[in-house]
């Protein structure tokens, strides 16, 4: 009994009681999701609070007398004259393979029901981007399956690629189709869905599921109804999910959808800190706020690993018009964008990608030498068709070549047309991209071309799959003579069942 006296007082002669004083605050005002403090003396930007209702929030003014905070979860019971503690560590979320499968907030706490998710690593949401030095180039194609994509406007890992275009012109469409491709790729996926209904995101976890992409995916979800604090966190912590899985040498996809919906949150929160308001009332750091996000995306050199963020950013433009200010900034920021118009998508072409407003500042380095020996001249095709288009509405008399190249244009405008959530293997494009340009679809009426596509898939499958093989694994057209014969033997077998005559 004396030995276990003795013991104790040694433990208790042994420990280091610290008797530092604890940097608190004292809450002196709280609303709309912003909380003014003062004390804190010593506090960081980016550091993380906590407030004695259990909400967490972040630094985001540094004033003489006091500092701004913004308020994650509920700040309605967070009253004047509360004790605010710093967590000393800055705004961090939990990170790692744990997620896949899962929707969470932008705190990485579940919102699916499906029980609690056990991470044990974390990171901070805001993060150094890779110097120049650690990246190599952009020369890995990201294939999305969506033909007018892969043959105009190719993407490669580590590259951003802005997808832009009115309300209701197929945006979000196009990203989650992306996603679904990824299967069976080694390219995990996120998706983060800023400002969205929640019925909307319930419906793209519903897709992504039943496509059986849920299981290499994350949703991260600041839907409507959450404050604006975390519209403008969910983009930082979804990129900070990706950023663990690249510096661990895997290829990530991240979908921000939008970030026009995140400048806007942005704008509310900043007015409430009463930041000074530039253009069009936006702060003027709102450059920044893109920036800093988008160059996290890159493809690492070997030495890290080799890894890769493709960030896929979408923006929303008002009647069109692409000269506003948010997407100005994020097209300057971003290597190439796909302009979605709303006229081609209420006319039937989806999806609706104008090829001369679209452009991929990556370009051929993110094909495979099949692709762009068959996709060469279809840019320059398909403007020459609009101009043409236009042209031919004043003219009642139109010459042979004029026709011939009007009805070329339009079989080209309805071969590239695809249905939502349909993606197509990259050696099938290339057939029916390398049939387009050796001319077998010119005896093919415009209402056939569709059907003509995919009996061909279905021709090659079964009866020349080797050929779609050799393309898949090498890159190449290997063997264009075989292809070319077998196109041809399948094309004089569907006129004839089909009963196309010339004069057709």
């Amino acid at each position: 009994m004396e030995q276990k006296k003795l013991d104790l007082i040694h433990k208790i002669q042994a420990h280091q009681f610290k008797d530092e004083p604890e940097d608190v605050g004292i809450v002196t005002y709280v609303g709309d999701g912003i909380a003014r403090i003062s004390g804190l003396r010593s506090v960081m930007y980016g550091e993380m609070i906590h407030f004695q209702n259990q909400s967490v929030g972040m630094i985001q003014n540094l004033n003489t007398n006091e500092v701004g905070a913004i308020v994650f979860g509920n700040y309605h019971d967070i009253n004047d004259g509360e004790i605010v503690h710093r967590l000393n560590r800055v705004m961090e979320v939990p990170v790692g393979d744990e997620l896949l499968g899962r929707v969470v907030n932008p705190l990485g706490e579940p919102i699916d029901g499906l029980g609690p998710i056990q991470t044990v690593k974390t990171r901070p949401v805001e993060a150094e981007a890779p110097s120049i030095m650690d990246r190599q180039s952009v020369e890995e194609p990201m294939q999305t399956g969506i033909k007018a994509i892969d043959s105009l406007v190719p993407i490669g890992r580590g590259q951003r690629e802005l997808i832009i275009g009115d309300r209701k012109t197929g945006k979000t469409t196009v990203a989650i189709d992306m996603i679904l491709n990824q299967k069976d790729k080694d390219v995990l996926c996120i998706y983060v869905a800023i400002g969205q209904k929640e019925s909307t995101v319930k419906n793209i976890a519903r897709v992504l599921k039943e496509q059986d992409a849920m299981k290499y995916s994350i949703i991260v979800s600041a839907s409507a109804s959450n404050p604006s604090s975390l519209l403008y966190l969910a983009p930082y912590a979804a990129m900070a999910m990706a950023e663990e899985f690249m510096y661990q040498g895997r290829h990530v996809l991240i979908i921000f959808d939008d970030l026009s919906k995140q400048a806007t949150a942005y704008r509310e929160m900043s007015l409430l800190l009463k930041r000074p308001p530039g253009r069009e009332a936006y702060p003027g750091d709102v450059f920044y706020l893109h920036s800093r996000l988008l160059e996290r995306a890159a493809k690492l050199n070997d030495d890290l690993g080799g890894g890769s963020i493709t960030a896929i950013p979408i923006v929303e433009t008002q009647a069109g018009d692409i000269s506003a200010y948010i997407p100005t900034n994020v097209i300057s920021i971003t290597d190439g964008q796909i302009f979605l118009e709303s006229d081609l998508f209420n006319s039937g072409v989806r999806p609706a990608i104008n090829a001369g407003l679209s452009v991929s500042r990556v370009g051929g380095s993110a094909q495979i030498k099949a692709m762009k020996q068959v996709s060469g001249t279809l840019r320059i095709d398909l403007s020459s068709y609009r101009e043409l288009e236009a042209f031919s509405q004043f003219g009642s008399e139109l010459d042979a070549l004029t026709q011939q190249n009007l009805q070329k244009g339009e079989k080209t405008v309805e071969l590239l047309k695809q249905s939502a959530h349909v993606t197509i293997p990259v050696a099938k494009q290339v057939a029916i991209l390398f049939a387009l340009a050796h001319g077998y679809l010119t005896e093919i009426p415009v209402h056939e071309v569709r059907t003509y596509e995919l009996e061909l898939y279905d021709y090659l499958e079964t009866h020349h799959s080797t050929l779609l093989d050799g393309i898949a694994e090498s890159g190449q057209l290997q063997d264009p003579e075989s292809l070319e014969h077998a196109i041809d033997a399948f094309t004089t077998t569907f006129k004839g069942m089909h009963h196309v005559t010339e004069t057709d």
